[in-house]
């Protein structure tokens, strides 16, 4: 391949080996770089010095490859992905010298950045635009948007997406001063105060169907016992409706209408939560005694689900 630029725009340094012929117009590959021959790269790339990228290796159109990066069988990378220096990825779980086995395949979705530093085992998924901060050792699959630290990596917020919690409520009607009914900044969703009456004898909570919660629930269900590093949810519904109250200890629940999301902290028994359908919601940060009440519109149907971000952005844009 040619050591200057050429029509398409691909330019090669003098010093890079790139013996694949399947590099999309617009990409640069800079000096000591080396590319196999299989390897296949997008358009407008940017592969910097001392990166390495094996056969098995697929990576979209406007992918930034910092110094010190390889890439090795069975990587596949989106596009708009941003992989920094010295990053590290494995595909043999159990590798020994001279024992070769197939790749675990990897994948990097759309948009998402990988720190300096961080090392992703293999057989993970990356989710759209998520975020894995420098050093972090990615033992488990990253949900889409979610920005995640530590080793092992844990989920330690969402991107573009502010919190409203305990301390942070942004104004009054969020809390008991305000009205019972309080919009959100995610299209539909909406905060609710329920009854709550305290007396000597205790304390009750009291709501009611579809005066307070805007629909007739067919279904229930309670979350309980989920370690702090867990996730739930993480998928839309089609039809389905539903309403969450954290009855005990404290979860927060991110939401997401395809254009804006928010993460909603529910730590009072009689604040709840109202999710239309078409909403990707996930739950994450319970609290070791955190116990969730959720209330759902329809009978439990696998087809309602929208379980892919994509997909689900796909669908709402349309």
């Amino acid at each position: 391949m040619a050591d200057s630029p050429r029509p398409d725009g691909i330019y090669v340094h003098p010093q890079a080996l790139c013996e694949s012929s399947t590099i999309g117009a617009g990409t640069r590959v800079w000096a000591f770089a080396h590319i196999l021959p299989r390897a296949v790269l997008g358009a407008d790339c940017n592969v910097c010095d001392h990166v390495f990228i094996e056969n098995a290796v697929v990576i979209g159109n406007r992918v930034t490859i910092k110094s010190g990066v390889q890439l090795w069988d069975g990587l596949r990378v989106g596009d708009d992905v941003f992989i920094g220096p010295n990053a590290t990825f494995s595909n043999d779980k159990y590798p020994r010298s001279k024992h070769y086995q197939a790749a675990q395949p990897t994948h990097i979705d759309r948009g998402a950045s990988i720190g300096s530093g961080a090392v992703v085992l293999p057989g993970i998924r990356i989710g759209t635009e998520a975020m894995v901060g420098a050093g972090a050792i990615v033992t488990r699959d990253v949900p889409a948007r979610a920005i995640v630290s530590g080793n092992p990596a844990r989920i330690t917020g969402y991107v573009d997406t502010p919190r409203t919690d305990a301390q942070n409520r942004g104004d009054a009607s969020v809390g008991d001063a305000g009205p019972p009914v309080a919009l959100t900044s995610v299209r539909g969703v909406t905060r609710h105060r329920l009854t709550r009456v305290e007396d000597l004898r205790g304390a009750l909570t009291a709501g009611e169907f579809p005066r307070d919660i805007p629909f007739e629930p067919k279904r229930y269900f309670i979350v309980s016992e989920v370690p702090g590093k867990e996730v739930r949810g993480e998928h839309a519904h089609r039809k389905c409706k539903q309403f969450l109250v954290c009855i005990r200890g404290s979860v927060s629940v991110v939401v997401d209408d395809g254009a804006k999301a928010e993460e909603i902290e529910l730590s009072q028994s009689h604040h709840g939560l109202y999710i239309p359908p078409m909403t990707w919601a996930v739950q994450y940060r319970y609290s070791p005694d955190a116990m969730l009440l959720v209330f759902a519109s329809d009978y439990y149907d696998a087809a309602d689900y929208v379980r892919d971000y994509e997909e689900f952005r796909a669908l709402v844009a349309g």
